[in-house]
């Protein structure tokens, strides 16, 4: 198999991306950043010191037009400089500077989205919806759009990322190009919302059918050579239903594909390809033999009970150390996590390793990152909880608890890292929740990024929806608006933005001391990029070329003295203190014991605004176990232990805290998990 070397090459190409100099390119093409949808970006800046002072960057316009339920991406090597390239639900295709979040260049003439006319759904209007690929050698955009007029039709359309203009041959018109088994592509019954890939000069488009499953819709995957969009291949699944419903679509190991399939129907006992991870090879093609497919030996009752695996979008998943070590992680709707030898699959059968991880899994991505204390994955589930579980490299491996904070919201999460495995960030927005993102430990969820201000409030975000990290940023998509949000030192592409009257007074982004007197010290040379709003707009021909190249540069050399503006570096307000440090807990006794877990309970104390707890195998707590020492469960009296051995005695103590300070230990209690 190649697919090691290949995982290995991304993991080495994104470390060796960190300690690159500032002038190499970066870049985000896909859904949560590479093919194995593992949604790990590798940036020096993001430490947890830095990551606690994140701030929106109120100088970053982002304004475009349509609901976004698709990740941002972010493109350098082009004449335009560093862009961001949003698409949304009214067909429009956005380029914006990605330090102003000016329009470089917009499509808004591919086509009307469809408002009505389907036979279900739950988004309105629908047009582009899965997060698209880009090819850096060809520098071409991928992505699907749903077009209204006589014959409601996807079409997948490839565009020249640097100017906008449709590439020769596209679009491809899907309902006359893919077709398997006899079964033809139908646009009015198939829905698309996972995100492209790109694998070996194929793009691939995953889709499902509208939520409420109806008409006779089946589960697809198309592929289509970008060197002749006239070659194209598709599967599909045999029985009615069977979607691809998640967030991240298609996932590859850089020569297969993986897709997960939901519930199908009429199948009369016949598993016909639903509840499904699939694996297929270059094309798509699908050998139907059992190593390129498995399903739970239960899946006709998950068809029965509309319990879809197909919940969650693939992840590949590598734990070093476990047998078998290469692996695909599905996500069910019936609370389960499914690991599988992604080498061989094995048919209906038991998978590797199973696991409750507690709440319906729905629509979302999950990650997975390593750190010095092993393999991790996260997501973020239908029971507002962002959890974490470990995989212990074991024969065969074993899936544990890990950590979990409560979090509004169904958003798909991503991870920062300084290196690969340290500094460890799982971030999250709460879309259709508190609209906030929000930062923690990978090791043990501890609270790293809280929300921030008034000013970090998003409005129009989307469920399932992810957000992207580029250059000490993190930028996300919401309805007519992509936010960015920057570290306290400032963004490490050090274009600062002049005035609209292009004057040489910059706002140099100068490091002030500490103690925030008036020595600020402005960096040497900072170079001022003017980039004027760019008035050209794209013609209504599909093949124009909308190129608003802002090329005019001004340089000016701030000079050292007081009147440098440190704007870009908030002031450190203090934080409103509570009345006073709280009180010690009291802790009850313990909960719903069983084999392997129980609920620790503990009495509120005034004044508190959360509680921290310890869960450890001494009475002395010398250890902890894993993913519960100093844990923040937030403000509740209540904390579910999981993942625990049977007829062992574990000990756990509580601490609140406020804004003044954290109290002091509670009691110790006791608690022995059951033989059976």
């Amino acid at each position: 198999m190649k697919s090691p070397n290949r995982i290995f090459f991304l993991f080495t190409a994104g470390l060796w991306s960190a300690i690159l100099p500032t002038d190499a390119q970066v870049n985000v093409t896909q859904e949560h950043n590479n093919l194995s949808r593992d949604g790990l970006y590798i940036d020096a800046a993001f430490t947890p010191d830095a990551a606690a002072g994140l701030t929106r960057d109120l100088n970053f316009n982002g304004t475009i037009s349509g609901n976004v339920y698709a990740q941002p991406l972010y493109i350098e090597g082009g004449t335009s400089g560093p862009m961001i390239i949003a698409v949304t639900e009214s067909n429009n295709v956005y380029a914006l500077n990605a330090t102003t979040g000016t329009v470089i260049w917009q499509r808004t003439d591919l086509g009307l989205p469809v408002t009505s006319g389907l036979p279900c759904g739950n988004i309105n209007p629908v047009g582009i919806t899965g997060t698209p690929v880009v090819d850096l050698a060809s520098r071409s955009l991928f992505f699907d759009a749903l077009i209204d007029g006589a014959t409601k039709k996807h079409f997948i359309y490839s565009l020249n990322v640097d100017t906008g203009a449709t590439n020769p041959n596209w679009p491809v018109d899907v309902n006359a190009a893919a077709t398997y088994n006899g079964m033809t592509f139908t646009s009015l019954i198939q829905e698309e919302r996972g995100g492209l890939a790109f694998v070996n000069g194929v793009v691939y488009v995953s889709y499902s059918g509208y939520n409420g499953d109806c008409g006779t819709y089946h589960g697809w995957l198309v592929g289509v050579d970008i060197n002749n969009p006239s070659n194209v291949h598709a599967w599909a699944t045999t029985a009615i239903g069977g979607g691809i419903w998640g967030h991240g679509g298609v996932a590859s190991d850089g020569t297969n594909m993986f897709v997960v399939t939901g519930n199908t129907f009429a199948t009369n006992g016949n598993w016909m390809g639903g509840e499904a991870i699939i694996r297929l090879q270059a094309g798509p093609i699908f050998t139907g033999q059992p190593t390129d497919y498995w399903a739970p030996t239960n899946w006709l009752s998950l068809d029965n009970s509309d319990t879809d695996l197909g919940g969650v979008s693939a992840t590949v998943i590598d734990v070093p150390g476990a047998t078998p070590s290469q692996l695909v992680l599905a996500l069910g709707k019936d609370s389960n996590a499914y690991l599988v030898n992604r080498n061989n699959l094995g048919g209906i059968a038991a998978p590797v390793a199973q696991a409750n991880v507690s709440g319906t899994n729905r629509g979302t991505s999950a990650v997975t990152y390593h750190t010095s204390q092993g393999t991790y994955f996260a997501f973020h589930n239908e029971s507002n909880t962002i959890r974490a579980y470990k995989v212990m490299a074991a024969n065969p491996p074993t899936i544990t608890f890990a950590w979990s904070m409560s979090q509004t919201g169904r958003g798909s999460p991503w991870v920062t890292t300084t290196d690969g495995t340290n500094n460890v960030i799982v971030w999250v927005a709460g879309v259709a929740g508190d609209q906030r993102l929000h930062g923690y430990d990978g090791d043990t969820g501890a609270v790293v990024y809280a929300g921030g201000g008034a000013n970090e409030l998003m409005t129009g975000t989307r469920q399932w929806n992810t957000g992207m990290v580029a250059r000490g940023r993190i930028y996300f998509g919401a309805d007519n608006r992509v936010y960015a949000f920057t570290l306290p030192a400032g963004t490490p592409t050090p274009t600062a933005t002049p005035s609209p009257t292009a004057t040489t007074t910059a706002t140099a982004t100068s490091t002030p001391t500490p103690t925030a007197t008036a020595t600020a010290t402005a960096t040497a040379t900072a170079k001022a990029t003017a980039t004027p709003t760019p008035t050209a707009a794209v013609p209504p021909s599909p093949t124009a070329t909308a190129t608003a190249t802002a090329t005019a540069t001004a340089t000016s050399t701030p000079t050292a003295t007081a009147t440098a503006t440190a704007t870009s570096t908030p002031t450190a307000t203090a934080t409103p203190t509570a009345a006073a440090t709280p009180a010690a807990p009291k802790a009850a006794a313990a909960g719903n014991v069983t084999a392997n877990s129980f609920t620790a309970k503990w009495h509120s104390v005034p004044a508190a605004t959360g509680y921290r707890l310890d869960v450890s195998t001494s009475s002395t707590f010398v250890t902890y176990v894993p993913g519960y020492q100093d844990l923040d469960v937030g403000n509740t009296t209540t904390r579910n232990v999981t993942g625990l051995t049977r007829s062992t005695n574990y000990y756990y103590r509580v601490r609140a805290y406020n804004g003044n300070g954290t109290s002091p230990n509670s009691n110790v209690i006791k608690v022995k998990t059951h033989a059976h």
